[in-house]
């Protein structure tokens, strides 16, 4: 099968405007999660979130025919362009038949929806921005970083909720695995920290309701957790076979080893509370990569920070390693980001990537008391890995019951490159 390689990373989200400074975050164990002083928010009930802490840097009539998703894609994009050694326009350095762009999101572009829905009601529908309706498509991201790189073998949008931008790296490596491209943009994106989002989201009692303490409210695995916390953000990474890294000296940050997906058909919002699913994507993942649970270092968790969600995720973890379980350092980084719902899965394999790159798990933070008999290893400080190959999963669960599985190598890694 081919060999499938990073060779670029790109993010902005609630801890740095770049992929440096959210690693530098999450591996200082800070929290992006902030009371919202908007005047918008003063009446909900949930007024707590994490938006990006660098705000896009957008020029001013582009940004005008852009919803925020796509924004926060672009920014991402363009420095995973960059750090994977292209530059916008060098339209010679990359077949752009072979270049393929796979942007997932769980919502797409609510603000350009609602925000224009509010012009029309309140100044009348010829006031409605003619932009509207490019903005607010789900596949906007993504066909917006297709155009400023010039992609033509294919641009794609999974949606499928918390799962959708794990579900985009799978998708862009069967890109490459089937022969359809020879590079590819994938990742995810997400903007909706917006009252109607988190009225719903509240009413349906998803979220931590700890206004007076903002930066503890997101605790996986705690037993005083009360729900997630929403964030925003975008993580795009540039992937390649191994054999096109190899052909122009790019540098490797690890390999794309395999990815498992699976659906529970349980409950629209629910897991279904053995795990079953989750484990099956799991075990898919591992098959594909060709490894068992004795090659897994270490997991970085779906782990949301909700009640019941946290305990599944234990279980499944269990059924998938085995005797292995209490073995592999496992964390939850959504304890400093918060949840980034579409762009969740991207942010969290390149936290795990990272981790096995410099060879050091984040830790999860706001864990005071850890449940009880959960079966497996929870860092709750910066935990060391071991010399030597090392493998990693990363889970992404979704409304729906959509569940992926990535599994990460750091193999192939260029020396005095990385």
């Amino acid at each position: 099968m081919t060999t499938v390689v990073i060779t670029g990373f790109g993010a902005t989200t609630p801890l740095g405007g770049d992929a440096p400074s959210t690693w530098e975050g999450l591996m200082a164990g800070r929290s992006g999660v902030r009371l919202l002083e908007e005047d918008w928010a003063a009446d909900l009930t949930v007024r707590i979130a994490a938006h990006v802490a660098v705000e896009p840097n957008i020029d001013r009539v582009e940004a005008r025919r852009l919803d925020r998703s796509s924004q926060l894609a672009l920014v991402a994009a363009m420095e995973a362009w960059r750090d994977a050694g292209f530059e916008p326009g060098e339209e010679n350095s990359v077949d752009r038949d072979r270049l393929g762009v796979v942007c997932g999101t769980g919502i797409g572009g609510l603000h350009s929806l609602l925000g224009n829905w509010d012009v029309q009601k309140d100044k009348g529908p010829r006031r409605v921005s003619p932009f509207t309706i490019p903005m607010l498509m789900a596949n906007a991201p993504a066909a917006n970083i297709g155009l400023k790189i010039g992609a033509r073998a294919g641009i794609h949008t999974p949606v499928s909720a918390c799962a959708s931008s794990n579900e985009a790296i799978s998708l862009g490596v069967d890109m490459l695995h089937l022969g359809r491209a020879d590079i590819a943009v994938v990742g995810g994106s997400e903007a909706v920290i917006h009252p109607l989002p988190l009225a719903a989201f509240s009413n349906m009692q998803a979220l931590s309701r700890r206004n007076d303490e903002p930066e503890r409210a997101s605790r996986p695995w705690d037993t005083g957790r009360d729900g997630f916390v929403l964030g925003e953000g975008a993580v795009l990474m540039v992937i390649e076979t191994l054999e096109h890294a190899l052909a122009r000296g790019a540098r490797i940050y690890g390999t794309i080893a395999g990815a498992g997906i699976s659906a529970d058909s349980h409950d629209m919002v629910q897991p279904d509370p053995v795990g079953y699913g989750q484990t099956l994507a799991m075990k898919r993942a591992l098959a594909e990569a060709g490894l068992s649970p004795r090659d897994i270092n270490h997991v970085n968790a779906h782990a949301t920070s909700t009640p019941q969600g946290d305990i599944t995720e234990a279980s499944s973890i269990r059924a998938a390693l085995g005797g292995q379980s209490d073995s592999v350092v496992v964390t939850g980084t959504k304890s400093m980001t918060g949840h980034l719902l579409g762009g969740a899965g991207a942010l969290e394999t390149f936290a795990t990537v990272m981790a096995l790159h410099d060879r050091k798990v984040p830790a999860t933070i706001n864990v005071e008391s850890l449940e009880p008999d959960l079966g497996i290893d929870i860092a709750t400080t910066v935990r060391d890995l071991p010399a030597g190959d090392l493998a990693a999963i990363n889970n992404s669960f979704g409304f729906g019951g959509h569940n992926v599985a990535v599994v990460v190598t750091n193999q192939n890694i260029t020396p005095g490159k990385a």
